[in-house]
């Protein structure tokens, strides 16, 4: 038995055998595990409630699982919503409340991606997780509040986790060079700090995709004449899943600024050019999408609003089609966001309004405004309803501090050439 035991250790992934079994072990999440923080204190008092973990993958969700399995006094389940059903949900929610009843021993479900579970599905819990027979841990890659069942989230502490930065990662990767019992500290592996770094970036926070393109790089790369296991930017290239690399961390960031840049400018090929360079190193689509949408209300804003949804089709396009599809969808947004009319009339508005924000301070609404006036007569009488007087009319909206401010200025480009604001038209 323990011959079969020691065979299993030994092929388990890199990843999994370096996966935290405590808090101090773990890496990254910073925001949620801190000292004294919440989730931390749940865990060391071993009263986890249920939860939901929903993040990109690699960053942690099923190890903190593992870990609350480790610390928390209890029986520890756990399914996958792709391949399970009610009756396995129903078997483990009779064992947990014999369980409890019997000993007072807790259950801890855990369902990964559990975005996946149907309604029904998701109904057959709901008993058992009010009643506390089961702690449900959902982990998702998906929006909880969007992709499962309201009644589900409702009953659960919803915990966002975050990609982890290149600094996690490098961390993660020394750890695993020097650990002889699970890692590859057994092995004479040469690696640079700066090669160690580019697979870090190059891992867009998934650490496991950084654990399998180096135990990938270590066992396919023969050692050289001293014995010695050498990895370089070539070797990370060679086995990174999204294919030929080429870029630094520096490098990449320079072609994305060339990339918002071109938008600014107008100049369409520069755009398109630096999006098929990026593009084709593995960059996610989404972030350029999500640069589209930033600069359509930047640099465009009001003088072609259609800028605006032409970018959110193209995000969109990019999540549900992903590439190479949406590589078009792209294109098209980017061609128009450099071809419109520019304004940046938006952009200079909200940070007039943002800089009053901060000067004015104690501003206060006025009192015909206000969701429930007082008789209080502070001088401007009661609110008028516009569509009374034809869809507008002339009355005090501003706090006093600020009634003669003017955050909007229309441009004289685009749709905004020669336009006139309402209470400019209404009140000449």
């Amino acid at each position: 038995m323990e011959m079969f035991e020691n065979n299993l250790k030994r092929f388990r992934p890199l990843a999994d055998r370096m996966r935290a079994d405590n808090l101090g072990g773990f890496i990254g999440q910073e925001h949620l595990i801190y000292r004294n923080s919440f989730l931390v204190r749940a865990i060391e008092n071993n009263c986890v409630g249920s939860c939901i973990f929903y993040g990109p993958p690699g960053c942690g969700k099923t190890t903190i699982a593992n870990i609350i399995a480790n610390t928390c006094k209890g029986n520890f389940k756990k399914l996958n919503a792709v391949s399970s059903g009610v009756g396995d949900a129903k078997t483990i929610i009779e064992e947990a409340k014999s369980n409890l009843e019997l000993y007072g021993t807790k259950t801890y479900l855990l369902l990964d991606e559990c975005h996946r579970w149907s309604k029904a599905q998701s109904d057959c819990v709901l008993e058992a997780i009010e009643k506390g027979y089961i702690n449900f841990i959902g982990s998702t890659t998906e929006n909880p509040y969007i992709n499962m069942t309201r009644a589900i989230v409702s009953r659960c502490k919803v915990f966002e986790f975050k990609p982890l930065s290149v600094d996690n990662i490098v961390c993660a990767i020394n750890r695993a060079l020097k650990d002889k019992d699970k890692g590859l500290g057994n092995i004479n592996v040469k690696i640079d700090s700066d090669v160690i770094r580019y697979l870090a970036y190059n891992s867009s926070g998934d650490l496991r995709t950084c654990y399998n393109t180096l135990e990938f790089a270590v066992t396919t790369t023969p050692p050289n004449n001293n014995d010695e296991i050498v990895i370089d930017k070539n070797t990370i290239n060679d086995c990174m899943q999204k294919g030929n690399i080429a870029l630094d961390e520096t490098s990449s960031y320079d072609f994305l600024s060339a990339f918002c840049k071109s938008l600014r400018g107008s100049d369409t090929d520069a755009a398109l050019f630096y999006a098929q360079k990026l593009l084709s190193i593995g960059y996610d689509p989404r972030v350029l999408a999500r640069r589209l949408i930033a600069h359509a209300s930047e640099d465009i804003g009001m003088a072609d609003s259609n800028a605006l949804l032409i970018a959110i089709s193209a995000l969109i396009s990019c999540e549900k089609l992903g590439m190479p599809e949406c590589n078009l969808t792209l294109c098209h947004a980017i061609i128009y966001i450099c071809e419109a009319e520019k304004s940046n009339s938006v952009l200079l508005a909200m940070n007039s309004a943002k800089s009053d924000v901060d000067l004015y301070k104690n501003a206060r609404v006025p009192n015909h405004l206000k969701n429930h006036p007082t008789d209080f007569n502070d001088g401007h009488g009661l609110y008028k309803y516009p569509h009374d007087f034809g869809g507008y009319c002339k009355q005090q909206y501003l706090p006093d501090d600020v009634k003669n401010k003017i955050y909007y200025q229309p441009k004289n480009n685009g749709r905004e050439k020669g336009l006139i604001r309402k209470k400019d038209k209404y009140n000449n």
